[in-house]
């Protein structure tokens, strides 16, 4: 690539992720991919990651490499222990409000004041982080948002305010959280059908008006559609309705271009052709933990059946209680599957991880379990030894358990685990939930009907091989329109005659919009050229017409057919047969 282009006219983009471990992955993973494109990447942690980073990975692992810098900003917090994890209320807050002046400052006074890298010419931030789109405003450049959760996550983030205004939440007390206050239908928010208020992301469970992450979640969200464009760690297939409820209904331009680390799996040979990696730069690329991953594990998958194991992971903010800690072990034990058990030190609520008295010895005696603090999460799923996934619901961790087919049972605590929960058990059918207080008779019973069941395992294998397909051809994409038909069995086959019908009447209108809006408005591909269409959708020649480029049909019966078809009014007028 640099033969072709000089360092200093590459296109260079800043990239900007929240300071945690579930927002920094799919930063680091689109930077790779832009900068496999020659793309000169300038990766920004905050100070305090910064340093994790170089624990975790050694002392020169983040020095970069040709095209690839890193470089820090404050986070504005005061210092704590060095392996903490950041409170994430604190640490919001204070990146909203300390953050712009020394981003800019980065950007001004080094990078564009060097002669050796190309001028920023475009800053993509987290989608919380929209001090970023500030910042690429006052440089003149492109301003993008990276949202790292769910579509469906950011839709119920986008009616945080309205929620509110409605009188909804915050909740009266704590009793709405067990009274089944929670169950209110919510239908009124585009593209998401049949919700509870339950199913919103878990800002909402707050009786403090003044609630800091129920007010910057809402407002973070609302910001995002100031940018220049939001990006999506998601496909088309996966979360449509919503996906087109967000471009209807706002003006801002939208890219799904997930899930990215399928997208990655394509670039690693030509990545490491086109630049010669050190070891180091190579592990922080393939993996940007900010733990010391226990690649061990793999080992012991190694030994194990196919779909056997099942991997047990909250991710890295979730803490929970040292009774569910307690009981999800012995659920685990008296499932009589073999497990995979990620368990950090401060996943208990204020104290290090106690597991009960006894629990070893269960595991022990025949190899039925493995614990460790952390592993190589992506590794793991993909193993066929995994035959399920017990999680949190964070976005990145059902991407990947979908990415790899691997069925769920889904254990949501905050944020939008509980939006991406409703989603996996009731519309995708990968998953099975699980109530946030189970008992261990509860959890042994789910495990035994995830690892023993069919269905969701073949629903998510369908979703694996949707993600892989729609997302594994260059200049080749799927988008789609509605039918018109009212929701019936996803699994049915829709009746023929309502189907024609609904076709030519309701169809025009959602095709040109799909041109026009979305197709012809992207700088990214060329304008539609052509139309071909169902020889039976003649509502494409239409379309055709009216955006001025040939309209051709592609007919799928015989030929024989067509002409028997051409000649149906004739055999009407000779009264041959009655319409």
């Amino acid at each position: 690539m640099e033969t072709l282009i000089g360092a200093t006219e590459k296109p260079h983009t800043l990239c900007l992720p929240f300071p945690a471990q579930g927002h920094i992955n799919p930063m680091m993973q689109l930077a790779k991919l832009l900068h496999s494109r020659g793309f000169h990447i300038t990766f920004v942690n905050t100070e305090f990651n910064h340093r994790r980073f170089l624990r975790s990975k050694g002392c020169d692992a983040l020095d970069g490499h040709d095209g690839f810098r890193f470089e820090t900003i404050p986070d504005g917090l005061p210092p704590s222990d060095r392996d903490a994890t950041q409170d994430i209320r604190a640490l919001c807050e204070s990146t909203r409000k300390n953050c712009l002046a020394p981003l800019v400052d980065l950007v001004k006074n080094k990078l564009n004041s060097s002669s050796d890298i190309p001028q920023v010419s475009c800053i993509i931030s987290d989608g919380i982080m929209s001090f970023g789109i500030k910042a690429a405003e006052e440089l003149g450049v492109p301003g993008v948002q990276l949202w790292t959760a769910s579509a469906c996550g950011f839709m119920g983030c986008l009616h945080l305010g309205e929620l509110v205004n409605r009188g909804l939440v915050p909740l009266k007390d704590e009793n709405c959280l067990t009274n089944g206050y929670l169950d209110t239908v919510i239908d009124w928010i585009s593209g998401m059908k049949n919700l509870r208020l339950k199913d919103i992301p878990g800002f909402i469970r707050t009786t403090n008006p003044n609630d800091i992450m129920l007010n910057f979640m809402g407002e973070e969200a609302y910001n995002c559609l100031n940018a220049s464009a939001i990006i999506f760690n998601t496909f088309d297939v996966l979360e449509n309705e919503v996906l087109d409820a967000i471009s209807s209904k706002f003006s801002i331009k939208i890219y799904t271009i997930g899930p990215l680390s399928m997208m990655l799996d394509g670039e690693e040979e030509e990545e490491e052709d086109l630049v010669q990696e050190t070891p180091l730069m190579k592990s922080i690329m393939r993996s940007s933990s900010l733990w010391k991953e226990d690649s061990n594990c793999l080992l012991w998958l190694d030994k194990k059946e196919p779909n056997s194991v099942l991997y047990v992971n909250f991710g890295s903010f979730t803490v929970i209680s040292d009774q569910r800690l307690k009981e999800l072990a012995w659920g685990l034990v008296n499932s009589n599957h073999t497990f995979l058990w990620i368990i950090r030190p401060d996943v208990v609520t204020g104290y290090s991880a106690i597991l009960p008295e006894g629990f070893f010895d269960e595991i022990t005696k025949d190899d039925r379990g493995f614990l460790t603090s952390w592993c190589p999460q992506d590794r793991v799923l993909s193993h066929p030894a995994i035959g399920g996934f017990l999680t949190h619901c964070g976005w990145n961790s059902m991407l990947e358990s979908l990415c790899n087919g691997v069925p769920m049972i889904c254990w949501p605590f905050y944020a939008d685990q509980q939006t991406n929960c409703r989603y996996a058990c009731d519309v995708w059918r990968i998953g099975v939930e699980v109530d946030s207080d189970a008992k261990r008779e509860k959890i042994e019973r789910i495990v035994k009907e995830l690892m023993e069941g069919k269905k969701t395992r073949d629903m998510a294998l369908m979703y694996w091989k949707g993600a892989d397909a729609l997302n594994g051809h260059e200049n080749f994409q799927f988008k789609t329109i509605p039918d018109g038909l009212p929701p019936s069995d996803r699994d049915a086959t829709q009746d023929v005659p309502s189907l024609c019908d609904s076709l030519r009447k309701n169809c025009l209108v959602p095709f040109l919009d799909l041109v026009k809006n979305k197709l012809n408005s992207s700088p990214e591909i060329p304008l539609v050229s052509c139309i071909i269409s169902d020889g039976s959708m003649s509502f494409g020649v239409r379309a055709a017409e009216e955006l001025g480029v040939p309209g051709v049909q592609f007919w799928t019966a015989s030929v024989c057919g067509f002409m028997g078809f051409l000649h149906y009014h004739e055999l009407i007028k000779k009264g041959s047969c009655t319409p």
